[in-house]
């Protein structure tokens, strides 16, 4: 064969290969993961609960609702009960206390955590998701941003990061696999949503920049609103993305509803002139403003025309906050290890695999996103290897095998705004196991959603049964326990207190 026919035939393999590859990358379905942060499972006009709530009528969520027409609705979806355990677990697989960022993090080696005169919170990852390997109290391992990158999609991370404390290099999402950043950094909530004060807490608090929202000087002095910023940078990385026709990832995370709760002009009036407290308006206008930001997304990727290849995810990463109204029938509120902390509204949209307008009450967890991105993006095998998170599609695409009553896991051994606990759920059955007087609490959450009834003196079996269940847990993930501070040791695990009690 000559030189020439040798080329010929070499490029035309080349050719082949790299139109398939093409081919491949385009038949990805693109994934938007919309992450709201702070929203009770009830903060919406789209009910998750059986019945209508109060807070379902007064809330205006229209494009929450549309989703929830277009897509598959979770009534039982479920993050940690804060938000820096919600977002290291999505990005690893991994449960809160395999991963140890057990709190929320913003500065290097120094815990929110506050004094408790009966107990020692324990040296848990303050410093959070590491991009290297061996950093103090970090957590290190493959991102999703990163393997979904490796599979040829590009990565945008817009709004919230708080991945890891100020001057590690798990602040800046781009050394965790994103492509793109926009805005995201150490901390965990902006210093303003007005950018008349250029997102910074300086206007209130002078000399306080650690808050400051970066990367969006073009903003400052004028009237908008972050969500509004974020949305329009987001949809631009989005145009820039199907130009280069390329899968993407987004990751939109935004900061609304976190506190400082500052109205948004948009939308506060007509809460006002409802009569409800100038707090409720202002937090029912920043949901507003939100649910805007879903709508204008989801009008982009139709004006692009890849609204019918891309699936939308919509999620918050832990209840509502205690200073807003209580999530009924729910109890408890953001940080507490009650419902009202952890279980959060859920959406997820997939042309041509979701079915419209239908309702899912089988219970998924935070960590699930990872492998379920995973599987969406064609990386099956990777998605396999997940540690804790179980991918969700076989519930999405109404085939394969999905665990039935899998045991779910809470752990917080710190001592920020909220004493230290442990709890499981599995089935319809819950156990809370509280560090500091190692009280134990057993809810049926079928027949008590409020969890206002503790069965643990009446079912002595189910209770055992759930606390060897949450020690083995704790064992296995090596899950690190608060020191008891009258005793000097670590507190016992759930089933050693049941025992010592019962005996």
């Amino acid at each position: 064969m000559t030189h020439l026919k040798v080329f010929t035939v070499s490029f035309f393999i080349i050719f082949l290969i790299s139109g398939c590859n093409q081919e491949a990358e385009k038949n990805k379905p693109n994934i938007v993961f919309f992450f709201v942060d702070d929203m009770g499972w009830q903060d919406t006009s789209v009910p998750f609960h059986t019945e209508t709530t109060k807070l379902n009528k007064q809330y205006y969520t229209p494009n929450m609702e549309q989703l929830a027409r277009e897509g598959v609705k979770f009534t039982q979806a479920y993050a940690s009960a804060l938000c820096s355990p919600s977002r290291i677990s999505l990005m690893t697989g991994m449960n809160a206390a395999r991963h140890r960022v057990t709190s929320w993090t913003l500065r290097k080696d120094v815990s929110p955590d506050q004094q408790n005169k009966n107990i020692q919170a324990p040296d848990w990852n303050v410093n959070g998701l590491s991009a290297e390997p061996n950093q103090p109290r970090t957590v290190y391992t493959q991102t999703l941003p990163q393997l979904l990158k490796k599979a040829g999609y590009k990565t945008i991370h817009a709004g919230k990061a708080h991945f890891g404390a100020k001057d590690t290099s798990g602040e800046n999402p781009l050394n965790l696999g994103f492509d793109v950043n926009i805005a995201g950094h150490a901390a965990g909530g902006p210093g303003s949503y007005w950018a008349k004060y250029n997102f910074s807490a300086d206007w209130r608090s002078p000399g306080n920049h650690i808050w400051d929202v970066p990367g969006l000087e073009k903003y400052h002095g004028t009237d908008i609103y972050l969500t509004e910023a974020l949305t329009l940078e987001a949809n631009k990385a989005i145009s820039k993305a199907v130009e280069e026709k390329k899968p993407f990832y987004l990751y939109m995370s935004h900061y609304a509803i976190h506190a400082p709760w500052e109205k948004d002009n948009r939308f506060y009036k007509k809460y006002i002139d409802a009569g409800l407290s100038e707090f409720d308006a202002t937090y029912a206008s920043m949901l507003e403003g939100m649910d805007k930001s879903l709508g204008d997304i989801q009008a982009n990727l139709i004006r692009l025309g890849v609204d019918e290849n891309t699936v939308i995810v919509f999620m918050s990463d832990n209840g509502a906050p205690k200073q807003a109204a209580r999530n009924l029938p729910l109890r408890g509120h953001k940080i507490s290890p009650y419902e009202g902390g952890t279980r959060v509204p859920m959406m997820v949209k997939w042309p041509g695999i979701t079915k419209p307008e239908t309702v899912n009450n089988q219970y998924v967890i935070i960590e699930d996103i990872f492998p379920s991105f995973l599987e969406m993006a064609g990386l099956k095998e990777e998605a396999g290897k997940s540690i804790d998170g179980i991918s969700f599609l076989p519930l999405l695409a109404k085939k394969g095998q999905y665990p039935i009553d899998r045991p779910l896991y809470w752990h917080f051994p710190n001592t920020y705004d909220q004493p230290p606990y442990s709890s499981v759920r599995k089935g319809d059955w819950k156990l809370i196991y509280h560090h500091t007087d190692r009280k134990i609490e057993v809810f049926n959450l079928k027949e008590d959603l409020g969890e206002q009834t503790d069965l643990s003196e009446t079912n002595a079996a189910k209770t055992k049964e759930l606390a060897n269940l949450l020690t083995e847990h704790l064992i296995a993930t090596k899950a690190q326990m608060p020191t008891d501070k009258i005793s000097g040791k670590l507190v016992e695990y759930p089933i050693d207190a049941f025992m010592n009690k019962t005996e």
